[in-house]
């Protein structure tokens, strides 16, 4: 994991970076909220862990700063306030856990593994992969074995559909209606022309083939 703490005790500091270091994972400090605030926004953590009374920015701004940029990553409040509105104040800003002082690091471990856990199912598919082959969502690029790949809009949501559906039969209707937005089948050839012009940009050259024609149902994309 890639955790950012944000901790102006440095005796807490130390104790929470030593644990999480004999764990193998990787810890980013900062002992203020205004440092702690600009690491989070200029670089990926899995987890972040702010602690509630800060100097500069205290750390019920820091997340509310962060959700109103749309920062998604989760947090886990420490404090010495125990009461339950404080818990519920941090909780209703963005915070998705609270622990209070003093706390044991174990308890710390296992809450922070929680929400990197979460945090892994909850996040965007940006990319997919079937073998050596990968598209990118965001930049819309495709290659294989590292080669570039040049793809037309359509092609690239034909293959997108045949990756998300990976091992599957994907029949005629399916591509008409999820990649063409034809609810109707208009007697055109316009899918054979597509998959035979896809087929020759990822496969050919190449000893494995991955997209394949199963007569009399459609088309699979697979790794065998």
């Amino acid at each position: 994991m890639q955790v950012l703490l944000i901790e102006d005790d440095n005796s807490v500091a130390n104790f929470i970076a030593d644990g999480f270091l004999k764990r193998n994972d990787s810890v980013l400090r900062a002992a203020d909220g205004n440092e702690g605030l600009k690491l989070a926004r200029e670089k990926e953590f899995d987890v972040l862990i702010v602690d509630r009374m800060l100097p500069e920015v205290d750390g019920i701004s820091i997340i509310e700063q962060l959700r109103g940029e749309d920062n998604v990553t989760p947090i886990l409040v420490l404090s010495a306030l125990v009461s339950v509105d404080e818990r519920v104040e941090g909780l209703a800003v963005g915070a998705d856990d609270y622990l209070t002082k003093p706390f044991d690091f174990d308890e710390l471990f296992i809450r922070v593994q929680a929400l990197h856990r979460r945090g892994q199912m909850n996040a965007p598919v940006t990319k997919l992969a079937v073998a050596d082959l990968e598209i990118d969502l965001l930049s819309h690029e495709a290659s294989r074995a590292g080669k570039k790949l040049s793809l037309q809009p359509r092609e690239f949501r034909l293959l997108e559909f045949l990756m998300r559906h990976e091992g599957q039969v994907v029949t005629r209707t399916m591509l008409l209606e999820n990649v063409w937005d034809y609810h109707f089948d208009p007697q055109t050839n316009v899918i054979d022309v597509h998959i035979s012009r896809l087929r020759q940009k990822i496969d050919k050259g190449f000893d494995r083939q991955l997209l394949r024609t199963v007569r009399g149902s459609g088309y699979v994309l697979e790794a065998q």
